[in-house]
C-alpha cells in the first residue's frame, strides 16, 4: 500500500480573455483582492485562434495570463472556477434578454508536470471535481517545455503560450525550493 501524503500546492494561471483593454487593470483588482498578489502579468496577445467568442465579445479580444504570489492546494481547482465564473457575471453587459461576456476567466493549476485546467462543460478527457466542475490536463511539462495533448486548444499550443506558462513554471519552481518542497 502506497502512502498518502498531502499535496504539493500549485501555481494558480489565470488566463483572462478581455473585450477590450479597459477592463484588464479591474479583472486584475477583483482577482487579487480574492487570491492576493499577482507575481506574473503577461503581455496582451491578440486572440486569433478561434472566432467561438466574437459574437458575445466582439472581434478585438486580448489574452493576458496572471499567476499569483500564493500557491493554492490542487483539491481547490473547482473553487476556483466557481468564483472565476462569478466574477465574470460581474463584467456582463447587456440586458436580461441577451446578457454577453466582456470578460471570460480561465483559471489552471500549473504543477512542474503539468497544466490543468478548469470547465463547466463535460468531454471524454475531463474528470468531474465537484460542483459540475471538471478538470483536463491540457499540457504536459516534457524535455524542457509543454507537450500538447489531442484535446488541447490551439492557442494553449502556440510558441507565445508556452513561453509564457515556461516563465510562470521558473516561478513556481523557485517559490517550491524557497519553501522546501523540492
Amino acid at each position: 500500500m502506497g502512502e498518502i501524503i498531502p499535496f504539493t500546492p500549485e501555481k494558480l494561471v489565470i488566463g483572462v480573455l478581455c473585450a477590450g483593454p479597459d477592463y484588464i487593470q479591474t479583472v486584475e483588482n477583483r482577482l487579487s483582492e480574492q487570491y492576493g498578489p499577482i507575481d506574473y502579468r503577461s503581455d496582451g496577445i491578440p486572440f486569433t485562434f478561434t472566432n467561438y467568442y466574437n459574437r458575445e465579445m466582439g472581434n478585438r479580444i486580448t489574452r493576458y495570463f496572471l499567476s499569483f504570489e500564493q500557491l493554492t492546494p490542487p483539491d481547490q481547482l473547482a473553487a476556483h472556477k466557481l468564483l472565476t465564473n462569478r466574477l465574470e457575471e460581474e463584467f456582463m453587459e447587456g440586458d436580461d434578454l441577451e446578457r454577453n461576456r466582456k470578460v471570460n476567466l480561465d483559471p489552471g493549476l500549473l504543477s512542474l508536470g503539468k497544466l490543468i485546467l478548469a470547465s463547466t462543460k463535460d468531454n471524454a478527457q475531463r474528470v468531474p471535481l465537484s460542483d459540475g466542475i471538471f478538470a483536463e490536463i491540457t499540457l504536459i511539462y516534457r524535455r524542457k517545455g509543454y507537450t500538447s495533448l489531442p484535446w488541447t486548444y490551439r492557442d494553449y499550443q502556440s510558441e507565445a503560450y508556452q513561453h509564457i506558462l515556461l516563465t510562470i513554471r521558473s516561478l513556481y519552481k523557485a517559490q517550491l525550493q524557497a519553501k522546501g518542497y523540492i
